[in-house]
């Protein structure tokens, strides 16, 4: 039996960063110290990114931050925002709390042990014995990874109810302390969000999950992840993605698509991560689409930048809520260096 999503529900914080003003706070905090910085100053402006949201407000990246103060933070944001996500997410599929049986929460921009969901599950009315599998270390392409193993676990237990939570607070990672070209795409490109979905054999869907799987490409464990020193983490792309996507992924997908007795011929349309935007463009190019159809992946990009794992499915919730019947392939990047894929029938 094949895994539904039964439902989809975002949530961001309430702070908003809008690119504008984080370059003028970008710049009290670099231009000081570090002549280079102006010269970083167009990667904010080529992101294609209007606004993002945070948990925090500007006042608290002025401060000493180091890990308790990183990790209060999360704990903190990502227990709202895993409430008002997974909240949504059980009302629009009108489940109750109790009536869930595993929870599976991917994150990987803090850490926390007992993981987030252990923290707040009685309060929301959970059962006592709701199965929980916290995921941490998938990045970006955690949104894609945890759906895959969301219906993988209903699709093995007929009948029962998987929840997944997809939450990143990315914007916890700022390091004022850092003048790298790392830094400051970081701090260019990344927000904080969270979405959440219910998934069961059973019920009314908005999709059916049909196929999953991963390809890990030798020798790429420097292209993006996290680098974790005495102050918290620190962001890692040392190699061009945007020209990997555009030279590797295709014949990936098409490997996926295969190996399900497939082609791209069989997809009727495409959800991906949009990384940024350049990511965006080598997507369109590596699968033949014409320039500006990932216009949904676009508009999330505008107007929530890049959260990691939770941007796909905000892309997915928004192409969702238009009119469509067919097969839709969904992939997402991330560290390892890794592409997750999904096929989904609508």
């Amino acid at each position: 039996m094949r895994a539904r999503l039964r439902s989809l529900a975002t949530a961001v914080p309430h702070h908003t960063l809008r690119t504008e003003d984080v370059m003028r706070e970008a710049a009290t905090i670099f231009a000081g110290r570090e002549l280079d910085f102006e010269r970083m100053m167009p990667v904010f402006a080529n992101t294609g990114i209007d606004c993002r949201y945070s948990v925090k407000p500007y006042a608290w990246f002025r401060g000493e931050l180091g890990w308790p103060e990183r990790t209060q933070a999360f704990i903190e944001g990502a227990s709202d925002l895993f409430r008002r996500a997974v909240t949504a997410a059980l009302q629009q599929a009108d489940v109750a709390p109790d009536e869930v049986d595993t929870i599976v929460t991917v994150s990987s921009t803090g850490v926390a042990t007992p993981s987030i969901e252990a923290r707040v599950l009685h309060e929301l009315g959970f059962r006592d014995d709701v199965q929980r599998v916290p995921v941490f270390g998938l990045g970006c392409a955690g949104g894609v990874s945890g759906l895959s193993l969301a219906a993988r676990l209903a699709a093995a237990s007929p009948g029962s109810t998987v929840l997944l939570a997809a939450i990143e607070l990315c914007t916890l990672a700022f390091r004022p302390d850092e003048m790298t070209k790392s830094n400051i795409v970081a701090t260019a490109l990344f927000g904080d969000g969270a979405a959440a979905c219910v998934l069961s054999t059973e019920g009314q869907a908005q999709g059916e999950i049909e196929h999953a799987g991963e390809h890990t490409w030798p020798e790429t464990i420097d292209v993006m992840g996290w680098r974790m020193d005495s102050q918290g983490f620190g962001a890692i792309f040392s190699r061009s993605i945007p020209d990997l996507v555009a030279s590797d992924l295709r014949p990936a997908a098409d490997a996926f698509l295969v190996r399900h007795g497939l082609s791209l011929s069989d997809v009727n349309a495409f959800t991906f991560h949009p990384g940024g935007a350049k990511v965006i463009t080598a997507l369109e190019q590596a699968f033949s689409l014409e320039q500006g159809q990932l216009q949904d992946e676009r508009a999330i990009l505008a107007g929530y930048g890049n959260m990691s794992a939770p941007t796909v499915l905000f892309v997915l919730e928004r192409t969702l809520a238009g009119p469509f019947t067919g097969r839709r392939f969904i992939s997402a990047l991330g560290p390892g260096f890794t592409a997750s894929f999904l096929t989904m029938l609508q």
